[in-house]
């Protein structure tokens, strides 16, 4: 058996206990990177996650996060069966760049303020209409939750998914204390949220131009 090699139990399990009330058949993908070992798993809403931990880890190995979480709830050294066949994520390019900081009482602030919306659509309607809350949930989370500007002047829009993503794994930290401002990064066409306890990464859909089969330059 492949032990996980990890040594930040607390932390591991603080992620991977979040990540499982969200999914709880969700994957979690070990990789090592030196003394510390990064965890990455990919929520329900598409949004990828990424913590880093104490410990060198075991390499590269994908396993079921319930079943790690179990394992260390118990002080267990091995991994979980491996499930490596199973992640088909790919994940953002190492080096990224920081373009904006943004307060984690606004991305608190803006989480919450979907949050309530939901609650009232939900409930109320939409002028006057009965909206299900699955329309309105995929509705809010592909909302531009804000706009930063690069230095080159290109804009870089942060969605609800990514604000929703930081504030329900607590990446942005307990809400009763003043924690670290979150740094907007871009990694090639990712963009991401580097909170205090995690970094949350979203990749925008590509935009794909169809063309008439006959006026293809391949034909």
């Amino acid at each position: 058996m492949t032990a996980h090699g990890i040594a930040g139990v607390a932390d591991a399990g603080a992620f991977l206990a979040r990540l499982t009330r969200l999914d709880r058949n969700v994957l979690v993908r070990l990789r090592s990177a030196g003394e510390h070992t990064a965890l990455w798993a990919v929520l329900p809403w598409g949004v990828l996650v990424t913590r880093k931990v104490a410990g060198p880890g075991p390499g590269d190995a994908t396993v079921p996060a319930a079943g790690l979480l179990a394992a260390l709830a118990v002080g267990g050294p091995e991994l979980p069966p491996l499930r490596d066949a199973d992640w088909r994520w790919p994940l953002p390019p190492a080096r990224s760049i920081a373009v904006e900081t943004v307060a984690a009482a606004e991305l608190s602030r803006l989480a919450e303020a979907a949050a309530v919306t939901l609650r009232e659509v939900t409930a109320g309607g939409l002028a006057g209409r009965a909206v299900g809350q699955r329309a309105v949930r995929d509705a809010l989370l592909d909302h531009v939750a804000l706009v930063v500007t690069r230095e080159e002047g290109e804009p870089v829009e942060v969605s609800q998914r990514l604000v929703q993503a930081v504030s329900r794994m607590g990446f942005l930290g307990p809400a009763d204390r003043e924690a670290p401002a979150t740094r907007v990064r871009v990694a090639g066409r990712w963009v991401g949220l580097s909170a205090p306890y995690g970094v949350a990464w979203l990749q925008p859909v590509q935009v794909l131009t169809v063309m008439p089969i006959g006026g293809h330059p391949k034909g």
